[in-house]
């Protein structure tokens, strides 16, 4: 699942920054193409700003992002709810058996390699979860001495067992409980699921304010965000 569903309106650019172009080429089809790169992705459910499905098939399909895979949904107005949503859409799937692990990446990750999707999911398949992990040796605490644990950034693509997946955010519909990202739900609904830490990558940086662009904000001819 690409999640692209937020409004980016931190970046400035009048635009939702999925649609921001990075060398030509859309940031959530460079986030969606890495995904399915990935050699054991079988569906992959991009999770669009409600309003914004036909701006985002555009997006794809302006880049060559085209495969029967691949589906649009609208999201919801908070990352769970949009996790929820993307969720319902591959239900069937999921109580199959035909998808046995499900993937979440942030579309403003768009510098993903295909490698980590694979190592998530792998691992994932293998204890229950998995997330990418980087160190930050930089962080200490205010007298200047080492924290004595160690602090580390998280990314995504972070990938869980699907079954169990779908039961916590089951769950947590009928709690009205929206955990903050993933994990959150996951710790809060299903702690017996152990969630492994796996390398992630200094390059899969996520674009959050102009400056985390390579030459800030693009002049943009990127199509109207309503449908």
């Amino acid at each position: 699942m690409v999640l692209a569903a937020g409004s980016g309106s931190r970046v400035g650019a009048g635009v939702n920054k999925v649609l921001l172009p990075l060398d030509g080429v859309a940031t959530v089809a460079r986030s969606v193409a890495s995904g399915l790169r990935a050699a054991q992705v079988a569906l992959l459910v991009v999770v669009a700003r409600s309003g914004e499905e036909t701006a985002v098939r555009a997006a794809l399909d302006d880049a060559g992002v085209v495969d029967t895979r691949l589906s649009v949904v609208a999201g919801g107005d908070t990352r769970h709810a949009s996790e929820w949503q993307a969720l319902q859409s591959i239900r069937g799937a999921i109580e199959s058996g035909a998808v046995d692990v499900v993937a979440l990446h942030d579309a403003a990750r768009p510098w993903a390699d295909t490698g980590l999707f694979d190592d998530v999911i792998e691992a994932a398949r293998a204890v229950g979860g998995a997330i990418p992990v980087l160190d930050l040796d930089c962080v200490v605490a205010r007298d200047g001495r080492p924290l004595p644990d160690r602090p580390v950034a998280v990314q995504t693509p972070q990938a869980f067992r699907a079954a169990p997946l779908l039961a916590a955010y089951a769950a947590a519909e009928r709690d009205s409980f929206a955990g903050t990202d993933t994990a959150a739900c996951v710790e809060r609904y299903r702690r017996e699921l152990a969630i492994a830490a796996v390398p992630g990558d200094p390059a899969n940086r996520k674009i959050t304010f102009a400056e985390d662009l390579p030459d800030g904000v693009p002049p943009t001819n990127a199509r109207p965000t309503g449908d």
